[in-house]
């Protein structure tokens, strides 16, 4: 790489360039990023879902996506929510389209009372179809 053989005298300068140590630090900013890309896409909510045997995939954009953290927060369609903006929110989806729905993503740990709170704001607003989100066991 960096010698060079026949012709040319020894006092002239190397004019090749050296891509050995280009290549090293490129395989170490790559190996950096292998291992810090699954810290940095990890959920900003954490949630355990309960689980069921039973059940099937089903997400379209007509729906509203209500996630209820095990301390009470709610977050509608990922921000951070309290029952009016989720009132709000739902009666937007129901206007737009007739067979629009809801789906809950509640913690283990949220209360009957919480949820049942949260799903009649859902039901007023006018969203008939609601939806609970489990973990395949």
């Amino acid at each position: 790489m960096g010698a060079s053989l026949g012709g040319g005298s020894s006092d002239d300068p190397i004019a090749e360039i050296n891509i050995v140590p280009f290549v090293d630090i490129i395989l170490v900013v790559l190996i950096i990023f292998m291992v810090t890309a699954p810290l940095v896409l990890k959920p900003a909510i954490d949630i355990s879902l309960p689980q069921a045997s039973s059940g099937e995939a089903k997400e379209t954009e007509k729906n509203l996506d209500v996630l209820i953290a095990s301390n009470g927060d709610l977050y509608v369609n990922g921000q951070p929510s309290d029952l009016d903006k989720l009132k709000a929110e739902a009666t937007n989806i129901a206007m737009k389209a007739v067979d629009s729905g809801a789906i809950l993503n509640a913690d283990k740990a949220v209360t009957l009372e919480k949820l049942t709170e949260v799903i009649d704001t859902i039901k007023l607003a006018g969203v008939k179809k609601v939806a609970f989100s489990i973990q395949k066991k």
